[in-house]
């Protein structure tokens, strides 16, 4: 567990901010790949190396980092979600209706999807919950985020191994 340590302080800090209204568009593109450097960081400082980092353990770092901000992004949302009976689905319900109108569908696939969409509305704003919500809530923070958590690590590595070249040759 010690040495997940850095991924959950930056996977949590990514899980967090993914529920800030106006962080919340940045989170797998930003807000994810920061947390994995953050999370490579921590651990050059926490075993105290300063040599390169090897490229399997950045990929490693990022990809746990990912996890565990899926994970705490997840939870949060679904738990505001609860809470509150409101989320950011329920605000875009009237645009997503209207955009569902103009896709060059059957009527009966579009009745369907309207019928889905006002059944996933529905049960947030009567129970807080909605099993297709938190479905889609879920896989999606568990596809993207370890996917940008992985690229991070890939950047992050290079990033912090150019700096260390860097460094070494000015001596």
């Amino acid at each position: 567990m010690k040495k997940y340590i850095s991924s959950f302080v930056g996977g949590f800090g990514a899980g967090v901010l993914q529920i800030v209204p106006v962080a919340k568009n940045l989170a797998c593109c930003l807000i994810v790949p920061i947390a994995s450097y953050i999370a490579i960081q921590l651990e050059r400082r926490a075993s105290k190396d300063n040599n390169k980092i090897p490229l399997k353990k950045g990929i490693m770092i990022g990809l746990i980092t990912g996890l565990y901000a899926a994970l705490f992004g997840s939870l949060f949302e679904l738990l505001i979600t609860f809470i509150t009976h409101n989320n950011d689905f329920i605000f875009a319900m009237s645009g997503l209706q209207k955009v569902i109108k103009d896709f060059p569908l059957d009527e009966k696939i579009k009745a369907e999807i309207f019928s889905m969409i006002s059944k996933v509305a529905s049960d947030i704003q009567r129970q807080g919950f909605s099993v297709l919500y938190s479905f889609s809530i879920i896989v999606n923070n568990f596809i993207i985020n370890p996917l940008f958590g992985l690229i991070g690590g890939l950047i992050s590595v290079q990033i912090i191994n150019s700096k260390i070249s860097k460094d070494t040759t000015e001596f």
